[in-house]
């Protein structure tokens, strides 16, 4: 008996990480286990790294992010390939989410020196005398620790804006995707042979937590919310700051004048799409009680209509083996409370895929509604207006992104959304658009990839000083004299104390 025993399930075997394809059990790659002391060793090689690639400024990063980003672009059908092969992700898929990244990494690259780059500040009356200036310097290492879900896209949300900031990386790809990581890797290297810039170590959960006490001087994690909790608590042992995105429930809302087919296409989209293990995917729907039932109708009609399977399928299986239980776990208390399967139910699970599912009427307690399910399911509930709607997408803690479909209120719905982000008249597009932050709030996690945000979570603001004349009203000095003091009061009252 082999080690692999359950497809897609990674296991250590004579000290290398096995990943494997968790339709077909094909083997993706096999990667050595880096021990406590090679993560540091990887760490202390990435600071001379980081060192010689921060000496090369702004432009001669962008010149080598944008060779990077060509490589992607010239391989993307390799890339594509790899990923559906150790994840499942069908191509179309894959080819969607290594766009995506490859318009981030473009954008990083094109607009990291007008971000962070030295600018003078203004100063005020009472420091007239002092011009100001500020800069983003990097940090130096940033440890990123990835997910499996979308192996290339969100490390590179990271990778790509922590090194147009000047910063070398130590990635930690998930355990079920090693490959793509490593792939992401090596084609760097490519392009930037000179230093270890940007390097992998492999391994199960506690060579992350090495990542974190390793001595990066940031650490950028994408997860579970729980996982998030564990990784923030190693940081904090070196007062090492942390990016966190953790998990979500995101929920869209269906008002009244809403396009009920754009509603449905998008819903259909956004909940089953990478069979539902998005972050940031529709798990829960609101409708408002005039549309519920055509709404509904739509979505199954759409959603019934998807193919489940290994190659050229709309739905691919579920990469992590013991996600199915938690997916069968949610549609079976869901409909034991009293819910009702309009599109699949319990025998949609079918090892390794599940197969599209559509539950209405479940109650707001239950787990399908509360706790993030990751497969391809929805729970569509009505509600008499939009408000009631916002009242349920904010009553859990979670608060990544959101939907809303609308016309008349739909800007001021998306607003009232408890969330990092939303999307109006769409589904999951905040995610593929390099000018915004992304991120979340409550048990979702803070901080911000992409966008202007993104780069400057991976550079600290330094403020710097400089004195250009004489001091007209001299404060920060014992050399100052009554009559001095006397004139700032003055002054500070003819500025500040009018009503």
């Amino acid at each position: 008996m082999t080690a692999v025993q359950v497809p897609g399930l990674p296991v250590i075997e004579d000290g290398r990480l096995v990943s494997t394809s968790p339709a077909t059990g094909e083997e993706a790659g096999r990667f050595p286990v880096a021990t406590a002391d090679e993560v540091a060793r990887a760490v202390d090689r990435a600071r001379v790294a980081g060192d010689w690639w921060a000496g090369l400024g702004f432009r001669g990063r962008r010149e080598r992010l944008l060779r990077w980003r060509g490589l992607l672009a010239r391989r993307i059908e390799e890339l594509a390939r790899l990923m559906h092969v150790e994840g499942g992700k069908p191509i179309p898929d894959a080819v969607v989410e290594i766009l995506t990244a490859i318009e981030h990494v473009d954008w990083a690259a094109r607009n990291a020196g007008r971000v962070l780059g030295p600018r003078r500040v203004r100063s005020r009356l009472i420091l007239a005398e002092f011009t100001g200036h500020l800069e983003y310097q990097p940090h130096g290492v940033v440890g990123v620790i990835g997910p499996w879900n979308y192996p290339v896209l969100t490390p590179i949300g990271s990778t790509g804006y922590a090194l147009a900031a000047g910063n070398a990386v130590v990635f930690k790809p998930s355990e079920y995707t090693p490959a793509v990581g490593q792939w992401l890797v090596d084609s760097f290297a490519e392009v930037v042979p000179e230093q270890p810039v940007l390097t992998a170590v492999h391994g199960l959960g506690d060579v992350g937590a090495a990542l974190c006490r390793a001595g990066v001087n940031k650490l950028a994690f994408t997860g579970s919310t729980a996982t998030a909790k564990k990784v923030m608590a190693a940081c904090a042992e070196s007062l090492t700051p942390v990016l966190l995105e953790a998990g979500g429930k995101d929920a869209m809302i269906v008002d009244a004048d809403a396009d009920l087919d754009a509603a449905a296409e998008a819903c259909v989209w956004g909940g089953l799409t990478n069979a539902g293990q998005t972050c940031i995917g529709i798990e829960r729907v609101y409708a408002v009680e005039p549309v519920f039932d055509a709404f509904v109708g739509k979505v199954v009609a759409r959603a019934e209509r998807l193919t489940v399977g290994v190659d050229g399928a709309d739905i691919g299986p579920i990469t992590m083996p013991g996600q199915l239980d938690v997916i069968r776990r949610h549609i079976d208390d869901a409909l034991a409370a009293g819910g009702r399967a309009v599109l699949g139910g319990s025998d949609a699970v079918r090892p390794p895929y599940v197969h599209p599912t559509v539950l209405v009427d479940v109650p707001e307690s239950s787990a399908a509604v509360r706790e993030e399910t990751f497969g391809p399911t929805l729970t569509i509930n009505r509600v008499p207006d939009a408000d009631e709607a916002v009242r349920r997408a904010n009553a859990l803690s979670y608060g990544l992104g959101g939907s809303v479909f609308g016309r008349k209120r739909a800007v001021a719905i998306a607003r009232q959304l408890r969330s990092g982000m939303a999307s109006i008249n769409s589904a999951l597009t905040f995610a593929g658009m390099s000018t915004l932050p992304f991120g979340g709030v409550g048990d979702s996690g803070f901080g911000r990839i992409h966008g202007e945000d993104g780069l400057r979570e991976f550079g600290r603001a330094k403020a710097i000083t400089r004195r250009r004349a004489r001091s007209l009203l001299p404060s920060t000095t014992f050399e100052r004299t009554s009559s001095d003091v006397a004139r700032l009061v003055k002054v500070v009252k003819l500025m500040y104390g009018r009503r």
